[in-house]
This record gives C-alpha cells, sequence and structure tokens, in this order.
C-alpha cells in the first residue's frame, strides 16, 4: 500500500505560512511586552511619587533635597545645605560616553547610596528606585526635576546680599518657579516631580529656565516606545509620547548617557511644531509655567 506523505511544495507552502503569521503576530506580541513593562514602571513611580509626598507631610511642608547624589550637607548647591539628599550617588564617571558606559558604579555602592537616601525610610525596596527595563545593573533610573528642590537654575531664585540662604524667584503668573515647599506647587496636577531616565545621572532632570538658544538640555528619554513615563505632585503618573520626529531620533542615539545638547538645527536638523512642543511640555511641567521669551509660536 503507498504511503500518503507531504510533498516538498507542500510543505515550502506551511512553512510560508508559519512564517507570514509570525510576522502578524511578533509585532502585537512585542507591543504587548512593551505595554506590561511600561505599566510595571509607572506603578513603580507612583509609589515613588507618593513617598516622596510623605516625606513632606512629615517636614513641616518641605520638598526632599532633588540633587541626587551630590550636594546635600556637605553643600554642593548653597540652596540645599543641610538638605539630606532623597539618595547617593549611584552613576560612575563619565556618565556622558556612549551606553553602555565602559565602568559602572559598584552593586553595592549603589545599593548603599540609595539606603543613605532620605526617603530610604519611606521606601525600603529597591525596586522602587527603578524602572525593571533601564540599563541593566543600574538601580536608580528615575530622577527628580529641577524645579522640585532640584538643581536651581537661573532665574529661579535669588540670593539677597550675597546670603546663602536664596529664595525662590517668581514668574510672570506670580508663582514660584522653584520651590522648596509643597504648599508652593501651582497646579500640582501638571507639574512634573520625577521622570524615567533609564540610566542613573547626577543632580536632578535639568531644565533650564531663561536661556539664549532653547535646547533639551538632559537628553529627552525615550523608554517605552517613543516617550517616557513622569509623574506629577498631584500624585498622578502618565506617559509621555513624544512627538517631535528630531526628538525620538535624539533620544533613542543618546540612550542611556548624556549626549550634547539638543538645539534646533543640530545634527537631526530643524524642529518641527511638534519638536517644539515636546520641549515645551519639559519646560513647562519643570516650572509650572512658560518664559514669555520661549518660542511658543513654534509650537502652534
Amino acid at each position: 500500500m503507498k504511503r500518503k506523505a507531504f510533498t516538498l511544495i507542500e510543505l515550502l507552502v506551511v512553512i510560508a505560512i508559519i512564517a507570514v503569521l509570525m510576522a502578524i503576530l511578533m509585532p502585537a506580541l512585542q507591543r504587548a511586552r512593551e505595554q506590561g513593562q511600561r505599566a510595571v514602571c509607572m506603578g513603580t513611580q507612583k509609589q515613588l511619587t507618593l513617598v516622596w509626598l510623605m516625606y513632606a507631610d512629615d517636614n513641616d511642608d518641605r520638598l526632599v533635597n532633588g540633587e541626587t547624589g551630590v550636594g546635600g550637607l556637605t553643600g554642593r548647591s548653597p540652596q540645599h545645605v543641610n538638605e539630606r539628599n532623597w539618595a547617593g550617588r549611584c552613576w560612575a564617571e563619565p556618565y556622558n560616553q556612549p551606553s553602555p558606559p565602559a565602568v559602572q558604579w559598584p552593586r553595592q555602592d549603589q545599593i548603599n547610596a540609595i539606603k543613605s537616601g532620605a526617603l530610604w525610610n519611606y521606601a525600603k525596596d529597591l525596586g522602587m528606585y527603578a524602572c525593571p527595563t533601564g540599563i541593566r545593573g543600574e538601580l536608580l533610573t528615575y530622577n527628580p526635576m529641577d524645579g522640585v528642590n532640584g538643581m536651581p537654575r537661573d532665574g529661579t531664585y535669588t540670593t539677597p546680599g550675597g546670603s546663602p540662604v536664596s529664595v525662590p524667584s517668581v514668574g510672570p503668573n506670580g508663582k514660584q518657579l522653584w520651590v522648596k515647599k509643597k504648599a508652593n506647587i501651582f497646579s500640582p496636577a501638571y507639574r512634573i516631580v520625577f521622570i524615567d531616565e533609564g540610566a542613573a545621572t547626577p543632580d536632578s532632570f535639568a531644565v533650564h529656565w531663561t536661556t539664549g538658544t532653547w535646547q533639551h538640555w538632559d537628553d529627552p528619554p525615550v523608554r517605552h516606545g517613543d516617550g517616557t513615563v513622569v509623574s506629577f505632585a498631584d500624585g498622578h503618573v502618565e506617559y509621555k509620547k513624544w512627538q517631535g520626529a528630531t526628538t525620538i531620533k535624539f533620544g533613542r542615539k543618546y540612550a542611556g548617557y548624556k549626549g550634547p545638547n539638543h538645539t534646533p538645527g543640530d545634527e537631526f536638523g530643524p524642529w518641527s511644531a511638534e519638536a517644539w512642543s515636546d520641549l515645551l511640555y519639559i519646560h513647562q511641567g519643570c516650572w509650572g509655567q512658560i518664559n514669555p521669551n520661549f518660542p511658543i509660536q513654534n509650537t502652534q
């Protein structure tokens, strides 16, 4: 009796069908996986932000020192004398070299740095300080913004009579730009607290209030797709998807380390209105308002 079997052509057809199905399903599976990772990051960052709010509630409304790993009791910035850092140093020098860094801060040193921070008594879980999809081996990928008692920037404070105690300046709406108390945060639902950078970096997430050349100082992180996760002073968290093609290209190229400042007309060409809106989002989220000199006409 003659046995039936697949012909070579039939076998090739089956293989081709399987290949087509895989090509259709893999992007969908990848998107589902990414959405799951994004959800984990958002949940983790929300917990950290609630801890940040608890610290202020327990300390006479004072915000924790957001200068990650610098300053603190020794005072790199006079605005933070006798203020304990929220977390210690977790980055290795040079932090502005291509990723992955040639040298990474030793794991135990990172653990000690996080435990030395002012928030550790509120969040004794190392997993709360980093996105699980950040650079492997780096335990601190979330960073506060400049505006919430982070690194003070030009135009956001005054120092009367040369005194080391600085006074936050107000913007055009009469509200403080760089805030040291929770009560001084104008519109907390729109004031960014933490941002997922995907890697350990010093200071806080740098956004200038006043500048002659409008630019991204710290790189726009491209995480979880074409954006990043940010939290706000009212406790909510959202995924910000970048709109500008140049924003995304720059962030992807310099992912995981500090690149050159991203300026209009750099290696990626002129900015579109969408790219300007990306910078405006970070600028306004950091300071709670818009500098009157910001080229907002380019974001329309």
